[in-house]
């Protein structure tokens, strides 16, 4: 793990259009050397219509958000964002700070995912700190890196544990901001089937548990990753598929938790149709949720 550690700090100080260069070589390295990864990013992509000339761009992406993430993690903790970061659609956030209601940020598995709490917490932190949910690591070293390297002024980590989900709703409550990947596969217990690019997907209902419960604000957001090293833009869109209204929905939990899970699918296949080339195809979105704790599952749903 030190060689690791070594290794990382290095990447942390290259040049980030090095570092994109190089996370294009790493991107197709993967590929050509892992038959499964390989295999589910064609049969992700192909499912969602993703043409020849898009995936190849996806699999250099890939790449190229492994190595850009030592630069966003390891840099000094109150230092900023090294890179150039550019807006467009600030002004669909602008209205909702202050307002005392929270604002949930949804982010895909897109672009640079890992810039965009960090960009958010620079421009808005000061008037609405974020706090992003996140799953640890297994090995130690880099669960402890994770816990570090996230955390930056006006910008707080949540794990996706229970006492993570109170976090959550204690920054809701408090009118700020969280941060969640939707299309991430949620611990068992904690997500509904719902089809996603036209395939059932474990999905997480924790995102609209949190806004029905709190009546916050929701946004999607995503990273653009610029070429040659340029930088990013964040890109703020409002919910392409809200969620509907509770007036209108039947008495059931379940039945409410499905239609939810389908408007976010929904709304994340439109966001990801914006760049398709910046989608991490080979993320395992189809696979079987991971055991929860006994009893876990439930206190979480109750949570949220």
């Amino acid at each position: 793990m030190a060689v690791l550690l070594w290794l990382l700090r290095g990447l942390a100080r290259c040049p980030l259009r090095l570092l994109h260069a190089l996370g294009a070589g790493v991107g197709w390295a993967a590929y050509a050397l892992s038959r499964g990864y390989r295999e589910r990013l064609n049969a992700n992509a192909a499912l969602a219509g993703v043409g020849p000339a898009d995936r190849r761009a996806a699999v250099a992406a890939a790449g190229q958000m492994s190595l850009e993430t030592p630069r966003l993690w390891l840099r000094p903790h109150d230092a900023p964002i090294a890179d150039p970061v550019r807006w467009e659609g600030a002004e669909l956030i602008e209205p909702l700070i202050g307002s005392g209601r929270g604002l949930i940020l949804l982010t895909p598995h897109m672009g640079s995912f890992e810039v965009a709490a960090q960009a958010y917490a620079e421009r808005f932190g000061t008037r609405q700190p974020i706090t992003v949910l996140y799953r640890p690591a297994r090995q130690r070293v880099l669960r402890e890196l994770q816990e570090t390297a996230r955390a930056r002024p006006h910008l707080h980590t949540a794990p996706a544990t229970l006492a993570g989900v109170r976090l959550l709703m204690r920054a809701l409550k408090r009118g700020e901001a969280v941060g969640l990947l939707p299309d991430q596969v949620p611990p068992e217990g904690m997500g509904v089937r719902a089809p996603f690019f036209g395939r059932e997907a474990y999905t997480m209902t924790l995102a609209a548990k949190l806004a029905r419960q709190s009546g916050a604000d929701i946004l999607a957001i995503w990273g653009e990753r610029l070429p040659r090293g340029a930088g990013y833009v964040m890109r703020p869109l409002p919910l392409p598929v809200p969620l509907a209204d509770a007036r209108t929905l039947p008495a059931d939990a379940q039945a409410v938790a499905l239609a939810d899970a389908i408007a976010i699918n929904r709304s994340m296949e439109q966001v990801v149709r914006q760049a398709p080339s910046q989608y991490l195809w080979g993320y395992h979105r189809y696979k079987q949720p991971r055991p929860s704790p006994v009893g876990a599952a439930g206190r979480l749903a109750e949570e949220a």
